[in-house]
């Protein structure tokens, strides 16, 4: 694609409006899904190309531009060329909106059967998070949300939680069930060897208190990993729900 071709003399299965109602958005790359909220270009360069042009300069430091997008400002957007304060204003409504999107939370009660319950749940919290944090997502017996608790807060790095806090936390607030997650600020989902170690602190703690530990997920820029569909953890250690 030529992003420095209009999007009207573009042939109609390369526009990008044109190409989400028969494809749908996912199909779109992300320089596309730009051009449609930017809706026109400026005199040498077509929407496309603005929307090339905002994740070139997002990218410059060598970060992942989409993850650069989701902290950008007014400031930072209007400095491209040809992204004035009205297109930036239609670029930072729709960052906005997709964060509100992702953090609506189930309500109370929601029974919690599937781990993407349990991180939506904890989206708020978590998702995008500078600090690496530690919470626990609360259940009663028929695994309905009784609420959400962050238990720790450390460096962009590293957080510590124990097992200990974690347990008094789920007995103090009169869960009988629970799901723990924690956050990695690098956006990777890759569970670290004290990950892992803790998971089975965790649910060996479980067995003995007969408060089961139904999960532990992962959380970060925008997804999430399931422990115990991931690991044989459980397999290990399994338990009574």
């Amino acid at each position: 694609m030529t992003y420095h071709v209009r999007v009207m003399d573009m042939p109609s299965s390369e526009r990008p409006r044109e190409r989400m109602q028969s494809y749908g958005a996912k199909s779109l790359a992300a320089a596309e899904l730009l051009a449609i909220l930017l809706g026109t270009g400026t005199g040498k360069i077509s929407a496309v190309g603005l929307g090339q042009l905002i994740l070139q300069e997002m990218g410059q430091n060598q970060r992942d531009p989409l993850a650069m997008l989701r902290e950008v400002s007014l400031h930072d957007l209007t400095n491209v060329r040809g992204i004035g304060p009205a297109k930036a204003a239609t670029i930072l409504a729709a960052v906005e909106l997709g964060k509100r999107v992702l953090q609506t939370k189930p309500l109370e009660k929601t029974v919690v059967d599937d781990p993407a319950i349990a991180a939506a749940a904890l989206s708020h919290e978590m998702m995008w998070q500078a600090q690496e944090r530690f919470a626990v997502l609360l259940l009663d017996i028929k695994h309905r949300l009784l609420g959400t608790k962050v238990i720790t807060i450390g460096t962009a790095t590293e957080t510590l939680a124990h097992p200990r806090e974690i347990f008094r936390e789920v007995i103090r607030q009169g869960a009988v069930r629970c799901i723990v997650a924690h956050n990695h600020p690098s956006g990777s989902l890759e569970p670290s060897p004290e990950d892992i170690n803790l998971t089975r602190q965790l649910l060996s703690g479980a067995q003995v208190l007969g408060v089961p530990v139904l999960d532990h997920l992962i959380i970060g820029n925008g997804d999430f990993r399931s422990l115990r569909q991931t690991t044989a953890l459980w397999q290990e250690c399994p338990q009574e729900v």
